[in-house]
């Protein structure tokens, strides 16, 4: 039973933490927090061991009367790896300053740099590259989300190039100082966005192009792709594949699922835990083919689409497990994952 911990115990690192708890060749030996607030408190009654990861702020948690279990240096010496979710740039700095310097394996999210921890993952097209490496970042809820159905089409009929459009949350549900009230914002202004890039450390050689637009919701991101393909195939041929791929779920919008609201809708109506969605939505009208580039739409809920990933990550990088499918089917059945 490996010892994993959590630096950052807020949208992702909370979910992490709980997808870990159910396994059983892991285990949460502590998370942390900086600010004694309402997700400290919740750490604390769900059992986790809690730490501070700014000891000078010890008082500001007494006075909230939450248990500490000790600050965040007491947890590093009982970790085999540390899954670090806190702030975009914050990992990258850890990396450098504190865990390589105490010779820890970590995970990073992918608000962090490709190019500053070195390695990009993603479950399903380079498990195989993160087998015992010290540090990888798993790669962004979108390109999670691009990467789990390009890699099922690429294996069914070759993919020749992607042009995607990415339709974003202004804001997470929780977040009350950003995203876009009254407004469409192009999210950057230039063409192509970073999405692309993103999915090429993880999906190498692909011929990618995105571009993404900021919109005022707070659910789902959303992804219009394009797809040229090198093999002529059927759209019963697609929706095979993709009904057969894990993490995957194709839906309908004439049974009621014609909108990101009723998609998460949905989610909280299966009982998962949050209402989270950990698979990617596919409209099933949307698949299409027309002169071999094949059109589809998709939704990704950005809050835990990752989470499986992480979960994958750390048993590649702890070399608990060397075969990629056998590591996916084992985190979906313990968090109860549909595929």
């Amino acid at each position: 039973m490996k010892s994993v911990g959590i630096n950052g115990y807020g949208t992702i690192g909370k979910r992490v933490a709980d997808a870990v708890a159910c396994q059983d060749d892991m285990k949460i030996v502590g998370v942390t927090k900086r600010t004694p607030d309402f997700e400290a408190k919740m750490a604390v009654e769900k059992g986790y061991d809690l730490y501070i990861s700014a000891p000078e702020r010890e008082g500001m948690f007494k006075e909230a009367d939450i248990e500490i279990s000790g600050t965040i240096d007491d947890l590093y010496d009982q970790l085999d790896i540390i899954v670090d979710c806190t702030p975009g740039g914050l990992g990258a700095k850890n990396k450098a300053n504190i865990y390589e310097k105490k010779g820890i394996k970590a995970i990073f999210e992918g608000g962090e740099k490709h190019e500053l921890i070195g390695k990009s993952f993603n479950s399903f097209t380079n498990y195989e590259d993160s087998l015992g490496a010290d540090y990888v970042r798993v790669v962004s809820c979108n390109t999670t989300g691009l990467c789990r159905t390009l890699k099922p089409i690429d294996d069914l009929a070759g993919v020749k190039k992607v042009r995607a459009v990415m339709v974003r949350r202004g804001a997470d549900p929780g977040q009350i100082k950003s995203g876009p009230i009254n407004a469409i914002v192009p999210n950057p202004p230039t063409v192509p966005s970073h999405h692309g890039p993103d999915v090429q450390t993880v999906m190498y050689g692909l011929d990618i192009t995105t571009m993404a637009l900021l919109v005022p919701t707070t659910i789902m991101h959303q992804h219009n792709l394009m797809v040229e393909l090198n093999k002529s195939v059927q759209v019963d041929d697609i929706i095979n594949k993709l009904e057969n791929t894990s993490r995957v779920l194709l839906l309908e919008a004439e049974r009621g699922m014609g909108s990101t609201a009723q998609v998460m809708e949905y989610a909280r109506d299966i009982g998962r835990p949050r209402g989270d969605l950990f698979e990617i939505a596919v409209w099933k009208e949307s698949l299409n083919i027309v002169d071999n580039e094949l059109f589809y739409m998709q939704a990704i809920h950005q809050e835990s689409d990752v989470v499986p990933e992480n979960v994958d990550a750390i048993r590649a990088m702890l070399e608990l497990e060397s075969d990629p499918a056998k590591s996916i089917e084992k985190t979906n059945k313990n968090m109860d994952i549909i595929g």
